[in-house]
């Protein structure tokens, strides 16, 4: 089992695209990249802790591999406008790879390199790519937020259409190249 740390703005979008991939086994939300230890909600809502709503991501590396969960993490988000997805702006909304080794991090700068080179995004990437430091697990309700909360009015606005947008890339769970918008 490998592990892999991504930000893309509200931990709950990013988790039901992660949880959608074969291969991928848990996807655990919660904070990083901040100076506050044992962060909570309320804290990295306030927006001054540093911290971005992340998720942990294990998966099985024989099913599926770092540069696929690189795609599924753009597909999942716009990387390019700086501390923000869609209404919700702030730090902790920020677009970043939290890397885990060497490799991890050539992988992320590769990626983002290609894809402005491309012009995938119509724009720059903004995506911060950095070690990883510590990850602190959110609280319970936030695991699996959309699975059990899919009616309500933030998922039928913000992720159900995001997931639209990513079954159509993604449409027989595999990632290949396509995480262009």
């Amino acid at each position: 089992m490998q592990t892999a740390i991504f930000a893309g703005g509200c931990f709950w979008c990013t988790e039901a695209a992660f949880s959608r991939m074969p291969g991928v086994l848990t996807v655990e939300p919660g904070y990083t990249g901040g100076t506050l230890e044992n962060p909570g909600y309320r804290a990295v809502c306030r927006g001054d802790s540093g911290h971005a709503e992340a998720v942990r991501v294990r998966y099985d590396e024989t099913l599926i591999d770092y540069p696929t969960l690189l795609s599924v993490f753009f597909a999942s988000h716009d990387p390019t406008t700086l501390n923000r997805q869609g209404h919700d702006i702030g730090s902790q909304y920020r677009s970043a790879i939290f890397t885990l080794n060497d490799a991890q991090a050539r992988a992320a700068r590769e990626a983002i390199a290609r894809l402005d080179k491309t012009g995938a995004f119509g724009a720059p990437i903004v995506t911060e790519v950095t070690a990883a430091g510590p990850f602190w697990p959110a609280e319970a309700e936030h695991s699996n937020y959309f699975e059990r909360h899919g009616d309500a009015p933030y998922c039928q606005a913000v992720i159900a259409p995001k997931l639209a947008k990513f079954a159509h890339y993604f449409p027989d769970g595999r990632a290949g190249d396509r995480c262009q918008k």
